[in-house]
């Protein structure tokens, strides 16, 4: 019984040290040192008297068959590979170590990472089977300068999908934050990072990663400096499988990468209007020389983010850090 079968077990339900023991065939001060080692990678798991160890919440493993098999033809052809790693420092990283296919996109996905990355060498939060943390690897036609809508593109790809498993709080915040509508805030759902390279006008590689809150694990919300929110917690009572959202996430990501790798960014500036969190509203950015205010006005042609100063200049920013002013959501 290795982790993967011992969480396995758990799922089904509570489960006392010594029947762990018994299918493991260890002792069970072994079985406690594995649930210790669980437990320190961000499962929940309680010792209940009488019933042994149970989750506190519910969790379900990644499945790469059911995964598949859930997908739409239509992308299940665009798709070269699609592996599951049980823990791996990045899956951004190990798809950058790998080749690149020369058709379609690899997927690779884990249950858990150790050194998960988000923009400006960020850390992002990777508890054992609480999230999703996927990339893609594709290459694309055009060179590198055109690359610079793609995690744009990717952004809009996943709302339209968690827009279609019932999602209707999920917006887009500029440049590549997934978030919810939460009163008079919004809160952090997910984050995409684009990394690669290439030539600047001939073929180009990209490795796009999506990082999705899916059940944040107290321990973990505990180490967030910044309101958030989970798929978990806008479900309600739904019922929420990790599998049914990356094959959601996955059908609409592969079509929208060759829409993108064929006309590039301008089929989808009507797309991102749609989901836009900015829009008209009164937001401060920090940009590489100073902090800017002023009122949001939706993107460029080339993706930029539009701001009309408060001195009323219009300016556009091609980087930078975009935050709401306070009270001022509407």
């Amino acid at each position: 019984m290795d982790d993967r079968a011992l969480l396995q077990r758990l799922i089904a339900g509570p489960a006392t040290g010594d029947a762990l023991a018994a299918a493991a065939g260890q002792t069970r001060a072994a079985v406690w040192k594995r649930i210790e080692a669980l437990r320190e990678a961000g499962v929940a798991i309680e010792a209940k008297p009488g019933r042994g160890y149970a989750l506190s919440q519910p969790l379900d493993l990644l499945d790469a068959a059911a995964i598949e098999t859930a997908l739409a033809p239509a992308a299940r052809a665009r798709l070269d590979s699609l592996d599951i790693a049980w823990t791996i420092d990045s899956t951004n990283s190990e798809l950058l170590r790998r080749p690149t296919p020369a058709r379609g996109a690899a997927a690779l996905l884990a249950e858990r990472q150790t050194g998960g990355r988000g923009r400006r060498g960020r850390v992002w939060a990777s508890p054992l089977a609480a999230h999703l943390y996927l990339s893609l690897a594709r290459s694309f036609g055009g060179g590198l300068a055109r690359l610079g809508g793609l995690s744009l593109v990717a952004g809009i790809a996943a709302a339209e999908a968690l827009h279609t498993l019932g999602f209707q709080a999920v917006r887009l915040k500029w440049p590549n934050d997934l978030v919810a509508l939460d009163g008079d805030g919004l809160r952090k759902l997910g984050g995409l990072l684009v990394e690669g390279g290439g030539e600047y006008a001939g073929p180009a590689r990209a490795v796009i990663g999506l990082g999705l809150n899916v059940r944040m694990p107290a321990a973990a919300a505990a180490q967030i400096d910044q309101p958030w929110c989970d798929l978990a917690t806008l479900a309600g009572v739904r019922p929420l499988s990790r599998n049914a959202v990356v094959a959601a996430l996955l059908d609409a990501l592969l079509p929208a990468l060759d829409e993108f790798d064929a006309q590039g960014l301008a089929p989808f500036l009507d797309r991102y209007a749609a989901f836009d969190a900015l829009a008209g509203q009164a937001v401060s950015v920090l940009g590489h020389d100073a902090e800017h205010r002023g009122t949001a006005l939706g993107l460029a042609d080339d993706g930029s983010l539009r701001v009309r100063l408060d001195d009323g200049e219009e300016r556009r920013f091609h980087a930078g850090e975009v935050s709401v002013r306070r009270g001022a959501l509407r």
